[in-house]
């Protein structure tokens, strides 16, 4: 089957879509979605719709380290058009407070 490349309009309609859905998951321990903690350092739809997620979590040891990624998939998988999802858990660069966004900082009182 031919893949037809996707606009570069139709790839950010997908990404805003995914980063959507992603907005949706949260650390199980920490009530702030894990886009606005600074765990997602990457998404990336190719032309055959698959999307390739890079991501890490707060520590090696994160509870939710089983548990955060695969619901992560699972809910990128429901946006319509998304044909395969990869999430990688990456451990560069580490993870820091640096990495949230100033509402998560807000909502954590960090700020």
């Amino acid at each position: 089957m031919e893949t037809t490349q996707l606009t570069s309009v139709e790839k950010s309609i997908i990404e805003a879509q995914v980063l959507e859905a992603i907005k949706t998951c949260f650390d199980p321990e920490i009530p702030v979605n894990i886009f606005e903690l600074g765990l997602i350092y990457d998404i990336k739809v190719d032309d055959a719709r698959n999307v390739a997620i890079k991501m890490t979590l707060t520590s090696p040891s994160c509870p939710a380290a089983q548990s955060l990624p695969p619901d992560v998939a699972r809910k990128v998988k429901t946006v319509e058009g998304v044909a395969e999802v990869t999430v990688d858990v990456v451990w560069s660069p580490p993870w820091t407070p640096a990495l949230m966004s100033e509402a998560a900082k807000l909502e954590l009182g960090l700020s």
